[in-house]
């Protein structure tokens, strides 16, 4: 048995692959809700209402798919151009951090501004904090041939802990009674609500316009057309001309500040302050959405919608019957799995070849 290249991938194909994947983690995952001693239909049917089964579900999850379009966003552009960005979770925190330390921390400085400049600037710190944090392993990659999914990764850990740091040092909230959380935004830099009495806020909108603007990038510009040529085959991009290290270093800048403007957006959205768990795995639930979407900047939005209505549904589904909320995790975890395997099945067929005593 063995891979033989398709000469051709067909549109529908290439469409059909991602539903595949979704139907066969389903599959999956029911044979654990059965050994959970749940009924699968029931469970399933609780885990659709909860995730978008009523008005207050669909706000829960389109407040939960927000910052999951970002890093799906973010996670899609760098593997584009075969840049694994692996570290979109640190980029998040860092970019909340960074948000936080200029929209929280400067009205204590004597230097005031107004909420017109200040809020721009606090977006703008928190995509350079993300897009900075991943130009290290980008240079590393194309300067010095180092792995960048080991660097994003490690970086994480780093990234975690430097905020842990900060959290219990110098931005810490003294009128949080010891609790390790930042100081509040300022109430003027607040997103404010698409929708009366829910969670829903117009970072949601940010999210979709960026989503758009990626896809525009990359479908109708040159610099698109190198990111995708450097993906495609780095060695045939720079024979034909393309500065490879320049379009890596360009991607790094763009994925980071996606991830980057997560955290911001997630800040002034929702939580309104840092703390070491406002992230429950946006960053990696974000590979998760890409994979699915198939590097498609749009595709990100309906994935990130579907992950994120997975993950609200599931507290809903635990609460009615035998079937702890890990099961979403599993549900992601083997979406992903499916996902590359008919990524590559789309590309790639199975052909049986005969053995020695078939060959006589």
């Amino acid at each position: 048995m063995r891979l033989e290249r398709r000469t051709q991938t067909s549109r529908g194909t290439a469409l059909l692959a991602p539903f595949g994947a979704v139907l066969f983690t389903l599959l999956v995952s029911s044979l654990l809700v059965a050994w959970a001693g749940a009924p699968v239909g029931r469970a399933y049917a609780l885990l659709l209402e909860g995730g978008f089964g009523s008005a207050f579900a669909w706000g829960e999850t389109l407040t939960r798919a927000t910052p999951l379009i970002l890093t799906g966003l973010a996670a899609a552009v760098a593997f584009k151009a075969r840049l694994y960005n692996i570290g979109a979770e640190g980029q998040l925190d860092l970019g909340a951090l960074a948000a936080v330390a200029v929209g929280g921390l400067h009205g204590g400085s004597g230097f005031a501004l107004t909420p017109w400049l200040l809020f721009p600037l606090m977006m703008l710190a928190a995509a350079a904090a993300g897009a900075l944090l991943l130009l290290v392993p980008a240079l590393m990659k194309s300067r010095l041939g180092v792995d960048e999914v080991v660097t994003t990764l490690l970086l994480n850990f780093i990234v975690l802990l430097f905020v842990s740091l900060m959290l219990d040092g110098p931005m810490k909230d003294p009128t949080a009674m010891g609790w390790p959380q930042s100081v509040a935004l300022q109430d003027a830099l607040q997103l404010g609500k698409l929708v009366e009495r829910s969670r829903v806020h117009s970072g949601l909108v940010w999210a979709l316009v960026l989503a758009l603007a990626l896809w525009a990038l990359l479908k109708f510009t040159t610099t698109g057309f190198e990111i995708r040529a450097v993906g495609a085959n780095a060695r045939a991009a720079a024979f034909a001309g393309m500065p490879v290290g320049w379009v890596t270093v360009k991607v790094a800048l763009l994925s980071g500040a996606l991830a980057g403007l997560a955290g911001a957006i997630e800040v002034a959205g929702r939580t309104g302050y840092v703390t070491l768990d406002m992230s429950p795995g946006y960053g990696y639930s974000g590979i998760v959405i890409a994979m699915l979407a198939a590097l498609n900047p749009l595709g990100v939005v309906a994935a990130a919608v579907f992950v994120a209505g997975i993950l609200v549904g599931a507290d809903s589904m635990s609460r009615a019957v035998t079937v702890p909320t890990y099961i979403a995790d599993v549900i992601v975890s083997v979406s992903l799995l499916a996902m590359l395997v008919a990524a590559m099945l789309a590309q790639y067929r199975i052909v049986f070849t005969r053995g020695p005593a078939h060959a006589r």
